[in-house]
């Protein structure tokens, strides 16, 4: 499998902050929007609600949202690869300025999706 791009972009409304997590795939940005921000270090899983997809332009971006009613920064970048995929469950390798090693998300139900690490972090 080859290498492909993702970000994930820290996204402040009036409601609070949440994460998206955008992964490159056919053209376009496959979006889960996540409760907390994915670290290498994470040894708990994440909720994460698949969204709709968002343009590659998004790979990029920075600035307002929506009409002004939020902003999104991002917060980490870089490549993943997908090491498996079935219907339920999807394993990442990430190579991120902050994100790095294997991840998975699995299906949890309708548009409702967990991110967790699969492999121990790196020890400093």
């Amino acid at each position: 499998m080859q290498d492909r791009q993702y970000v994930i972009q820290q996204h402040t409304t009036a409601d609070g902050v949440h994460w998206d997590l955008m992964l490159e795939q056919d053209g376009m940005l496959t979006t889960f929007r996540l409760e907390q921000v994915p670290t290498t270090g994470l040894t708990a899983k994440i909720r994460a609600e698949k969204i709709f997809d968002h343009p590659l332009r998004f790979l990029t971006y920075e600035g307002p949202v929506q009409q002004g009613t939020g902003k999104v920064c991002i917060a980490d970048q870089g490549t993943y690869r997908t090491e498996e995929r079935s219907e339920d469950a999807i394993a990442l390798d990430f190579k991120g300025q902050t994100l790095r090693g294997d991840f998975t998300l699995t299906h949890v139900h309708e548009t409702f999706w967990e991110l967790a690490r699969t492999d121990p972090p790196a020890q400093d």
